[in-house]
């Protein structure tokens, strides 16, 4: 098996309802922050490891981010009739991504300091690792309300729990997807396989990140990467 994968998947077809009239007529990922989309942001971020190939899902105005990518090499898989979510969606993009550990990335966050992708590629050990996940402490998840998804042992294995926040972002290998009967679910399943194997592992984002998932996220995103340098 391949050391560093070398395929993205970008999860970039949910509806973004919490935007409310943001995305009556615009998908959440082609929403502007600092003059960029969030999709192009998370894609430029891509770039520090090269992949070979990268695949982006769509469904709610799914024509407008086929149409947006359209002069890149990005492949847009259209999710129709009905979302696959994050589970369903990747396994429905496997064909295009192949059979190694993948990257896989939400589209409705943004980042200030290390590149994440190179931090987690820096850092994968596929001989004891399953899933890598990017954590972040509560204190550096800037829009992010919750309680925290996971703890994070002294060896780097996380189970849940109040603690870290899951940033979007991992590395995973994807066998198990073929194991789940569901059509359409959640990541949550096989990250729920992979830690009964003890084989679920975390990694702390030392710099900031902003969960834009509705429209005061747009806000605090631009004062955190305006924010001067401490």
């Amino acid at each position: 098996m391949r050391h560093h994968p070398d395929a993205v998947m970008l999860f970039a077809a949910g509806f973004g309802t919490r935007m409310g009239e943001l995305t009556r007529n615009t998908p959440k990922p082609l929403l502007h922050v600092g003059g960029k989309t969030l999709l192009d942001r998370t894609l430029a971020l891509t770039e520090a490891v090269s992949p070979a190939r990268t695949v982006v899902n769509a469904h709610y105005h799914h024509q407008l981010v086929v149409d947006h990518l359209n002069e890149t090499s990005v492949q847009v898989i259209v999710e129709a009739p009905d979302i696959l979510e994050t589970g369903g969606g990747l396994r429905n993009a496997l064909p295009l991504l192949g059979n190694g550990p993948v990257f896989t990335s939400n589209t409705d966050a943004v980042w200030r300091g290390p590149n994440p992708f190179q931090m987690l590629r820096d850092a994968w050990q596929p001989d004891k690792m399953d899933a890598l996940l990017l954590c972040l402490p509560k204190e550096n998840a800037i829009g992010h309300k919750g309680k925290g998804d996971f703890v994070l042992s002294e060896t780097g294995q996380i189970s849940r729990g109040p603690g870290v926040v899951y940033s979007g972002i991992q590395i995973l290998k994807t066998d198990g997807l073929h194991d789940i009967s569901e059509t359409a679910f959640s990541l949550n399943l096989l990250w729920d396989q992979i830690h009964k194997r003890d084989r679920l592992y975390g990694l702390t984002y030392p710099g900031k990140w902003c969960d834009v998932g509705s429209p005061e996220g747009i806000t605090l995103a631009e004062e955190m990467l305006d924010a001067p340098d401490v």
